[in-house]
């Protein structure tokens, strides 16, 4: 095969993979390590690499070994960008005890797990079982998005899927240092000063990191178009210089640069965040396919039965004991600590490290240790294992545990007038979960007292966004008075939900044309039909319009509706017997078929249609 091709083929794979996992709803990283060993069925890429290197066995080794740890380092930056310190409010004291006492537990676990049911020594027992101490973020995030627990669960899970990585990392080198080259027991006052040294390079060179770029950026010595590449350069010039120091401080080093970033207050680093996000996308489809076309499948079954078992003691025993032991006497409930135990997949870092130590273990002729060879093979049974009963098991978990809703059809609504209400009220009624947010007090006050849960907050907010509960809730409908809030409010909210799940009204005539007016390209998913705009629907709702819902049967069809209200019907949306909610939009207008109910705003009295363009004022700016 062609280089050329080979390099355009991995990226390709690996979007391909994520798709089909965000289609099929599987989890990606086990998509992604199908994709990838189906790949190394026709092109092996340390075999690639000897081939293109005249025969050098060890190119792949040592072209692999500075990427794969590079793009980590990318990854780990970006986890330390979404971890916000107000999280450690509710989740603080459980992260912290999982992350020490829950990591030394099952350092041990898994060492004596390996040791026994792998018939491994226990020097390679150890260097595995600090290895899969890592959980793993990058599927321990979509899990979270996918399940929605509560708050204070997925708070929990995120800290220690992200913090708990460069400490695993950092114990698996003190292990291959102190244990494997060394092949003796460590002496405590040398693995000590190993620690101390490690994690000073890493704090001190994170922290000094975030500060210089803070300053450079708020003093604006650095233009907008290349703030995000400098941080990302920043970041990948510490880490290299963090390991020449101590090795995988680098780890550590990007983790606290970008925790620094995030929750320092004089900047705005939300388009740093979005370049990361998109770039750890592309490096973990790139990572996973690479990595996984190294994995022969013969190899995996030659382990067997051994290593099914070392799977199944990880899920089934070494992860409860760490928890519920390493969070005795913590504020989270037993329904908590056991959602916590029944979730830890390893995912991108386990799969580095291991690849990493193998192909350190490779280039040295004066390493031999028996199970070595195994050490990456092992590693990926254990992600796919993982990945694929926590995959398909955490959504029942939680449910059962009643820790998170059995779907996502409720809507989180912005602005609280009174057709707003009234529509509202007629999804409540239909047992449609919403939250109502307005900053008009009397506007919430009068939704709470129809029984709607509402909060008065301004949607714009972060802190607000983030202190939401939206358990059940999987949409966002903006229907405030104000075309600009509504477009900024779907903009600030497309971390939260789907784009395909983010709507808004029509903006108003007035805005539809002209140099004043706003572009379509800001808007959202149009809502409710062809000139269904605010004024519109206020003035039809003042006019005597009300909301109803109404269930379609064989014997009272839509066209019977439509006779009986009149063709001013304005149809909102329909709910399916299953309880699932679709949004009526312009660009995909909905049928009604039998069997669902119509909650539609009804028209007594016709309200001609410029008699709402007629309307050059508006209420205040309400969110």
């Amino acid at each position: 095969m062609d280089f050329l091709l080979y390099l355009a083929l991995v990226p390709a794979l690996g979007v391909t993979a994520q798709w089909l996992a965000w289609r099929t709803g599987f989890p990606s990283i086990l998509v992604l390590l199908v994709f990838g060993v189906l790949l190394g069925w026709f092109v092996q890429p340390d075999a690639f690499l000897a081939d293109l290197t005249d025969g050098d066995q060890t190119a792949g080794p040592n072209l692999l070994f500075p990427l794969v740890a590079l793009s980590v380092g990318v990854i780990m930056f970006e986890g330390g960008l979404t971890l916000k310190f107000a999280e450690l409010k509710e989740s603080g004291s459980a992260s912290l005890r999982l992350v020490t006492i829950g990591a030394l537990l099952s350092f041990a676990g898994n060492t004596i797990a390996a040791h026994y049911l792998l018939d491994w020594g226990w020097q390679i027992s150890a260097l595995l079982g600090a290895i899969l101490v890592v959980t793993g973020p990058t599927v321990i995030g979509p899990l979270l998005r996918q399940v929605r627990p509560s708050r204070r669960v997925a708070s929990t899970l995120k800290w220690e899927g992200i913090v708990i990585d460069p400490i695993g990392a950092v114990l698996a080198v003190l292990v291959y240092e102190e244990v494997v080259l060394q092949h003796s027991v460590p002496e405590f006052s040398s693995v000590a000063m190993s620690l101390a040294w490690t994690l000073l390079v890493g704090l001190v060179l994170g922290c000094v990191g975030g500060a210089v770029l803070t300053q450079a950026l708020r003093r604006f010595w650095v233009p907008d178009h290349l703030q995000g590449v400098a941080a990302l350069t920043l970041a990948l010039l510490l880490f290299a210089i963090s390991n020449k120091l101590a090795h995988e401080s680098g780890l550590i080093t990007v983790t606290v640069l970008g925790i620094w970033l995030t929750n320092q207050k004089r900047l705005d680093v939300e388009h740093i965040i979005e370049l990361k996000e998109n770039l750890r996308t592309l490096l973990i489809g790139c990572l996973f396919i690479v990595l996984g076309s190294r994995v022969n499948l013969a190899d995996i079954g030659a382990i067997g039965i051994p290593g099914l078992a070392l799977v199944l003691s990880l899920v089934l025993v070494i992860r409860p004991l760490s928890v519920f032991l390493s969070l005795l006497g913590s504020p989270l409930d037993y329904r908590e600590r056991s959602f916590i135990a029944g979730l830890a997949p390893r995912g991108i870092v386990a799969a580095a490290v291991s690849s990493v130590f193998a192909l350190g273990m490779e280039s040295r002729s004066d390493v031999i240790i028996p199970g070595a060879d195994q050490l990456a093979t092992v590693t990926f049974l254990v992600i796919i294992g993982t990945v694929a009963i926590y995959g398909i098991a955490a959504g029942p978990l939680a449910r059962f545990l009643k820790l998170a809703d059995q779907a996502t059809h409720g809507v989180l609504i912005a602005g609280a007038d009174p057709w707003v209400r009234d529509f509202a009220s007629e999804l409540n009624e239909c047992k449609i979960p919403l939250l109502l947010v307005d900053t008009n007090y009397n506007k919430i006050s009068q939704a709470r007292m129809n029984g709607l849960r509402a909060e008065c907050a301004n949607i714009l907010n972060e802190h607000v966004r983030e202190e939401l509960d939206l358990g059940g809730i999987g949409r966002f409908l903006a229907l405030t008075p104000n075309d600009e809030v509504n477009s900024l409010a779907l903009r600030e909210c497309k971390h939260l939900f789907d784009s395909s799940r983010l709507y808004q009204l029509t903006f108003k005539s007035q805005n539809t044309a002209g140099r004043r007016g706003l572009t379509k390209n800001l808007m959202g998913r149009e809502l409710f039909g062809e000139g269904m705009t605010y004024t519109r629907l206020r003035e039809l709702h003042t006019a005597g319009a009300v909301m109803k819902s109404t269930k379609l049967t064989a014997e009272f069809s839509y066209q019977d509706f439509l006779e009986k209200y009149g063709e001013h019907t304005v149809v909102m949306c329909l709910i399916d017997q299953d309880g699932g909610l679709k949004v009526n939009t312009i660009d995909d207008p909905l049928v009604p078929a039998a069997g669902q109910t119509i909650v539609a705003l009804v028209s007594v009295t016709p309200v001609p249609e410029q008699h709402a363009s007629r309307d050059n004022g508006e209420e205040p700016v309400n969110v």
